[in-house]
């Protein structure tokens, strides 16, 4: 306990500060706007070799692999075995089968469908040197682990599926051609967020872009900018490099506004002016962006930023000061298609997001259970959807380790300084239906205030459970969950009717207490259907039963007087090695109001019918 108290106590302390040598949650670069910067996709056909025992890393005993299996040694295998002699090899990533990247692994061939291990990818791509200026290598996503080596030498690693990193390669990139390879472990175990155990697909490998990046030798690591509740704009910029201190930093928000900073000794500086009268709020109804263009010593870098404010007042959730209902559902980063990879290219993520907002006639999406693609977030920016952003602290973890909350923190605060420009995100989300435990409520609680001491701008909640408790003789749903302290929306998963021994009759007439002066969302509730499968019976698994749920539990979610908005679970049918019914599931999990392949149930028509009344009442 008092080595967890310890760790805890520094991490937060790190995470508030503001010297460079202070936050060790912050990554050493971040390069906010990496996509928008001068360099190259890596993107395109990858070589690949398996690695299941992981030979690639280590010998037996743990000892140094051997040469003939370090699949990222730079060399050309084929030259060195048409010469002869003794030496053999028992890897060649130059000749090896060949990968889409990004995507994830499952979807590639057959045999990898459930392959749960090391991977080795290899690319070889042609890039110019540096010279005076910097070069690094962003990847978005390497689900789990990453080992990169660029010609040979070993840049860095990196733990967590869902967040971005981001690695100085400018001593090891040669002009000319250059082999990159990185080794990729999907395996998951009691110290890795999430654990072993989801009820999702794994999608091991390389799921996101990369990209090499070229800067200044002092650039623009990180610019944000927001709007708060008192009418001002504030933001900061962070710069690198040799001459960081003393440099001014130019902001320009479209063309109705600008200002000057200079750097501090450490290379920030920090904005902070009256919100021009001629600034449009962002919102679902009116999603304006502006283009935000910061420079500084030579680099600049440029984003599409929305300004809105969001914030409680007693039970409501108030947007750009205005109580705001939000109409939602919740989604895996999963495609359309009967063969997903987990590849968000931006058509995938609009065709999902189209359904939310324009069939649904949503204004907001619950991103589950992890950092959803940076090329959704835009978008939900771009189309106007408020969003529900977690981390994978999911069922369980190992709640007592530190190690485990560093991990956790770390994840959170990668996704919360990749995010903090996003006008879209609304709710950080801090745990989904983690059992009560008091090291479970220590866990959470510290990941809460480091999403305060991060991020005080956005609201803060996690998917709870409830419990059935008798008061006087009715059986009455509550939240008995000392984690509410923590929270400025309350959030609850209720599955009545579907699991349990709840009739879908009764569910209008359940009983709820709740606290009257927190705002409530259904962050899901759910029924599996199998598109297509009809029965007048209304058994489970058919279209009409799920329809009928939708219906039960809207009319039970309508006595619920804090109710300010839900997320059903879930958009559309995903993969999870959990659901094996062989007619009904086969490795989906079928509570999708959409099949994998787009197709509409008729629970989608139910809850569509239900917002655009909502949307009419405002």
């Amino acid at each position: 306990m008092k080595l967890f108290i310890s760790v805890l106590l520094l991490v937060l302390a790190c995470a508030a500060g503001a010297g460079p040598a202070s936050p060790p949650l912050r990554p050493a670069v971040l390069l906010t706007g990496a996509p928008y910067r001068d360099g190259q996709d890596l993107s395109g056909q990858w070589t690949y070799s398996k690695d299941l025992y992981k030979t690639g890393l280590t010998d037996i005993n743990g000892w140094v692999a051997k040469s003939r299996m370090q699949r990222y040694r730079d060399l050309d295998v084929a030259a060195v075995e048409a010469r002869g002699g003794t030496d053999f090899f028992e890897f060649d990533l130059d000749r090896g089968p060949q990968m889409a990247i990004p995507g994830g692994w499952n979807a590639a061939t057959p045999e990898l469908r459930y392959y749960d291990g090391l991977i080795w990818f290899q690319r070889k791509f042609t890039a110019r040197a540096p010279g005076s200026g910097r070069a690094f290598l962003r990847f978005e996503a390497v689900n789990y682990r990453a080992y990169v080596y660029l010609n040979g030498k070993e840049i860095g690693r990196h733990e967590g599926g869902f967040t971005p990193f981001v690695l100085d390669v400018t001593d090891a990139l040669r002009g000319g051609e250059n082999r990159l390879t990185v080794g990729v472990d999907s395996a998951h175990d009691a110290q890795s967020i999430p654990t072993a155990i989801t009820d999702w697909d794994l999608y091991g490998g390389i799921t996101r872009p990369v990209r090499l990046v070229y800067t200044p030798a002092t650039f623009i690591d990180d610019a944000t900018l927001g709007l708060g509740t008192n009418g001002r704009i504030t933001g900061e910029v962070q710069l690198q490099g040799p001459r960081a201190a003393g440099q001014a930093v130019d902001v320009a928000i479209g063309t109705i506004a600008r200002a000057t900073a200079v750097t501090d000794t450490h290379g920030r500086a920090v904005f902070d002016i009256a919100a021009p009268p001629a600034l449009a709020r962002w919102s679902p109804d009116s999603p304006t962006l502006y283009d935000v263009r910061f420079t500084a010593a030579g680099d600049a870098v440029r984003d599409r930023i929305g300004f809105r404010t969001i914030a409680v007042q007693g039970n409501q959730i108030l947007l750009n000061g205005r109580p705001v209902f939000l109409r939602g559902v919740s989604m895996h980063e999963e495609e359309f298609g009967a063969r997903p990879a987990r590849n968000m290219t931006e058509p995938n993520a609009r065709a999902l997001l189209h359904e939310i907002k324009h069939g649904l006639h949503g204004n907001y999406v619950r991103l589950s259970h992890y950092p959803h693609s940076e090329t959704t977030l835009r978008l939900a920016d771009e189309i106007g959807l408020l969003v529900w952003s977690e981390i994978p602290v999911y069922w369980t973890v190992d709640w007592d380790n530190p190690a485990v909350l560093r991990k956790a923190l770390a994840m959170q605060a990668e996704t919360i300084y990749r995010d903090r420009n996003r006008a879209s995100v609304v709710l950080w989300s801090v745990g989904n239906e983690t059992p009560v435990s008091e090291a479970r409520t220590r866990f959470h609680a510290a990941m809460a205030d480091n999403v305060r001491a991060l991020d005080p701008t956005r609201l803060v909640s996690a998917a709870l459970l409830v419990k059935r408790r008798k008061i006087g003789d009715e059986d009455v749903t509550v939240i008995d969950d000392p984690l509410m302290d923590k929270l400025d929306v309350l959030a609850v998963n209720t599955y009545a009717g579907w699991y349990g021994d709840d009739t879908l009759d009764a569910l209008p007439r359940l009983k709820w207490s709740l606290p009257a002066d927190r705002p409530l969302i259904l962050s899901e509730f759910g029924a599996d259907a199998l598109a297509g499968y009809h029965d007048p019976a209304h058994r489970k698994f058919s279209e009409e039963y799920q329809a009928e749920y939708y219906r039960k539990t809207l009319a039970m979610a309508a006595q619920l007087p804090t109710l300010r908005g839900m997320s059903p679970w879930v958009l559309k049918d995903f993969q999870s090695p959990r659901r094996e019914h062989p007619v009904f599931q086969n490795g989906w999990n079928r509570k999708g109001l959409l099949s994998e392949t787009g197709v509409r149930k008729e629970a989608f028509g139910v809850l569509a019918d239900h917002y655009r009344a909502r949307a009419g009442a405002r």
